[in-house]
């Protein structure tokens, strides 16, 4: 439990300089079916340093440590917290038809802009400098400052992505707004595999979420894919070029055509 403290400690430690800060992380980048999801969690101090965050933050995690059980309580509280104005969260998906044409790089970073956007468009976030002394009243009422919000990507910096960003190695175990996003990113992919369970019954989706499992490759042997398996995942499978175990690994390949 005190190692789980020190992400809200880091999130205090990242929100010096800025009015608030934005976690993202994905979840699914590294299956054979489905899609891929992200999850964006806005957080200020006032929140980092509210009840909630004291009494309650040191049971949030990186969403693959906790049981589902765990994060779906997690996930009614975030809803609570969502309602009472002390948090905004939000998802983004990318199909699997997106991941066959941009990539898993492209189709990741297109659900993480997406996640962002429900949030803060990527134009916020642009500099912009004072209106003009001479401007008409409509562009000085329009006129909107830069967003005093820093972005916290889980992993390594993301090229040609239209939201400036800081990237933290394992941000989903060091950083509490990170953690969070996870735990929306995974709760919501889990729940929409469990939907496609109920359309594609005999390839225990609910169970495996997907993932390159023992169970999974013999349903894929025994009955073929399926509209929502990834097939650029499937041929380097079945090719031997990648270990089922490892499929992770998969996000090192080059990156498809840009979003």
């Amino acid at each position: 439990m005190p190692k789980r403290r020190q992400l809200r400690g880091f999130d205090l430690k990242q929100i010096e300089g800025v009015a608030s800060l934005i976690g993202v992380d994905e979840a699914g980048r590294g299956a054979l079916a489905g899609p891929v999801v992200a999850g964006a969690v806005f957080v200020n101090k006032e929140f980092l340093e509210s009840r909630w965050a004291l009494a309650r933050a040191g049971r949030v995690n990186d969403s693959k440590l906790l049981t589902p059980a765990q994060r779906e309580e997690l996930w009614g509280e975030f809803e609570l917290l969502e309602a009472q104005g002390q948090i905004h969260a939000h998802f983004g998906v990318a199909e699997v038809d997106e991941i066959e044409r941009l990539n898993i790089l492209g189709a990741t970073k297109l659900a993480m802009r997406r996640a962002l956007e429900g949030i803060y468009p990527p134009d916020a976030f642009e500099r912009k400098t004072e209106p003009d002394l001479f401007a008409s009243a409509e562009v000085v009422a329009n006129f909107q400052p830069m967003v005093s919000c820093r972005v916290l990507v889980d992993g390594l910096a993301l090229r040609n992505f239209p939201y400036p960003h800081t990237s933290i190695v394992k941000g989903d175990a060091r950083s509490l707004c990170i953690a969070m996003a996870s735990i929306i990113a995974k709760v919501t992919r889990d729940r929409l595999m469990n939907e496609l369970d109920g359309k594609f019954p005999g390839y225990g989706f609910a169970q495996h979420k997907g993932y390159g499992t023992e169970e999974h490759r013999d349903a894929l042997r025994r009955m073929g894919r399926t509209l929502q398996h990834r097939e650029m995942f499937l041929r380097k499978l079945f090719a031997g070029r990648i270990d089922p175990a490892q499929m992770d690994f998969l996000a090192d390949q080059p990156e498809g055509p840009k979003d």
